[in-house]
């Protein structure tokens, strides 16, 4: 706990069994627990906290079960790239060989391959290093889970102080790859850039490098982060995540440079080739696993603002590119109905302008993009893993680590479900989040999906009968139902000077 208190954590998230209880018999009053209601939640919540604090977070789970519960945020903490310590419950040292109720069998095996490193100490006395090590290992480039596993007599038992020396960071070399990538622009005539989430930090330094070589920016496929500025002149749009999609688009261009993100994400299987033939690629990452994956081109694992503020200090660099802007979203027809357009346009002229978006809404993505534009610094988060469960969570996280900012969560309704006891977390904190269910009574993407089966039928996709508002108002908080569209203005502008946890159920018409 003073390792935890040096290292700046002021709260563990949790949801409490039996094997962990003795860590907390001592917990100092400047540490809070955060209770979530369900272990997935408490990961979510964790999550969005270490991102956006741009801190460590830290969570207790209850052996197996807790653990096994929480796989899919595990899981999806693995893509984002969040560094959360997870200190995870073990039965009694003494009965371990003999297979006792609420214990872990193989508790370094059971997150893997979805945490960068798991261990269970070999004795009490190596549980602080080990712990100390492990939030080495997750604060370390590229960020990332982590899990130690205590049995529960361990905590009281005497050891010797924490002396390990807990830095953070590799220093990658930055020269190669900014030469090559200097060397490749002196050669080329029109230059992209392609970022992700790997550079959401480096936001200064990517729209410097893109207006001065006046060069399109795209970001890549299912980028769960906000890397550049979609209002800006420079944006170009989202790149799909196919191979005949991201080749068409990026055909007028014979450099492509890919700053913080795969070489490329792709959701269903393609032909030809992966990018324009006579075309040159380079990518540059802080994770040599993100290299090994690339289908195409050269690859460096370097440090990215290293690399970056090479490139703009260098005075080779000149503009060369065409900038070319995304083309305007179409207007809304005065006459339409409650539409997810509809709403994303109302979404995009109401919310506050320094509001950040947590999304999970896959069927909606698309317009989510098309009409309501990021344009502020971590103004977006989302799940890498595409595995739902996420959002909900991640933005009570989000808003307790921007205790000032106001947060939208926006939310399908199959989505919203998965982990609907963080409303409980946003009431008890009473955070400034407007939830917004975009409700179409269905998991939609997967009709839109199977089309791509040629299927006609599908089951087990309907969502009959919920009650979103009855919901909220079991966990105390606000919420009202919008199923006309000159109802809806009038519900937003309210929600967001509300300044407190709001719902707002949505029933848009499908398409």
């Amino acid at each position: 706990m003073a390792f935890f208190k040096a290292k700046g954590v002021d709260r563990i998230f949790g949801n409490p069994g039996s094997t962990e209880l003795p860590m907390f018999k001592d917990l100092p009053p400047e540490i809070d627990y955060v209770l979530a209601l369900q272990e997935a939640t408490a990961v979510g919540m964790a999550d969005g906290f270490a991102q956006a604090g741009d801190r460590i977070a830290v969570v207790s789970l209850h052996s197996a079960a807790g653990v096994g519960n929480a796989m899919g945020n595990i899981y999806t903490a693995y893509k984002n790239k969040a560094p959360v310590l997870i200190i995870a419950g073990q039965q009694a040292r003494p009965i371990l060989p003999f297979a006792p109720f609420l214990f872990s069998d193989d508790p370094e095996l059971l997150p893997r391959p979805y945490v960068k490193s798991s261990v269970q100490p070999s004795c009490a006395e190596d549980v602080p290093n080990a712990v100390a090590k492990a939030y080495q290992i997750a604060m370390q480039h590229p960020r990332g889970p982590v899990l130690v596993s205590v049995p529960v007599d361990d905590w009281d038992k005497a050891c010797e102080p924490i002396n390990i020396e807990s830095g953070c960071d590799v220093l990658l070399d930055s020269q190669g790859a900014s030469s090559a990538i200097l060397d490749a622009l002196d050669s080329c005539a029109s230059p992209v850039l392609v970022v992700g989430p790997g550079v959401a930090q480096d936001w200064d330094h990517i729209i410097s490098l893109a207006e001065t070589l006046s060069m399109p920016v795209w970001v890549s496929p299912f980028s769960h982060r906000c890397a550049f500025p979609e209002s800006h002149p420079l944006f170009a749009g989202f790149l799909p995540a196919m191979r005949e999609g991201i080749v068409s688009r990026l055909a007028d261009h014979d450099l492509v440079l890919v700053f913080g993100a795969p070489v490329f994400t792709y959701h269903i299987d393609g032909e030809g080739p992966f990018i324009r033939e006579g075309s040159k690629l380079i990518q540059v990452v802080n994770d040599e696993a993100l290299a090994k994956q690339a289908c195409v081109g050269d690859s460096y694992v370097a440090d990215l603002g290293g690399v970056l503020t090479s490139l703009i200090m260098s005075e080779r660099l000149r503009p060369i590119g065409i900038g070319r802007g995304r083309a305007s979203p179409l207007e809304i027809d005065p006459v339409e109905g409650l539409t997810a357009r509809v709403l994303m346009d109302a979404l995009a002229r109401l919310r506050p302008k320094n509001s950040i978006l947590v999304e999970e809404s896959p069927s909606t993505r698309a317009t989510m993009h098309e009409y309501l534009p990021v344009s502020i610094k971590d103004g977006f988060y989302t799940c890498a893993s595409g595995g739902l469960g996420y959002s909900l969570p991640a933005a009570a996280g989000v808003a307790m680590a921007k205790p000032d900012t106001p947060i939208l969560a926006l939310l399908g309704d199959g989505s919203s479900l998965y982990s609907i006891q963080a409303l409980w977390n946003m009431v008890q904190a009473q955070l400034p989040i407007v939830v917004v269910i975009v409700n179409n009574g269905h998991y939609l993407a997967l009709r839109e999906f199977s089309k791509h089966f040629g299927m006609d039928r599908l089951v087990g996709t309907e969502l009959p009968g919920i009650d979103f508002i009855a919901q909220a108002k079991a966990y105390g908080m606000d919420a009202i139902s919008v199923s006309v569209r000159d109802q809806l203005d009038e519900c937003l502008k309210s929600a967001f000077v509300a300044n407190k946890p709001v719902l707002i159920d949505v029933h848009v018409a499908r398409s």
